[in-house]
């Protein structure tokens, strides 16, 4: 069993995933009352925005904290296959 890995950073990025969570659970509400399809769009853009946010911050957090300084073989393989998620 691996252990977890867990930075000082999760506990925020959890929380501003619920935050998106709450806002697309609001959305899917919206749709179903027949709300405004330019509300709903703009809904939706929140939620992307707040997603694409916590991805990058939880990807910068991986480059500021998990990669060795000496720079070795697998740390560049790790960083290119990270870097797609940009």
């Amino acid at each position: 069993m691996t252990k977890p890995h867990v930075h000082a950073t999760h506990p925020a990025l959890v929380a501003r995933l619920k935050r998106a969570d709450g806002h697309l659970r609001a959305v899917i509400d919206m749709i179903e009352a027949g709300k405004p399809c330019l509300d709903i769009a703009q809904q939706l853009h929140a939620v992307e925005r707040a997603v694409v946010n916590a991805k990058r911050a939880l990807i910068h957090d991986h480059l500021d904290h998990c990669l060795d300084v000496d720079h070795s073989f697998s740390d560049r393989d790790e960083l290119k296959t990270i870097s797609r998620y940009l």
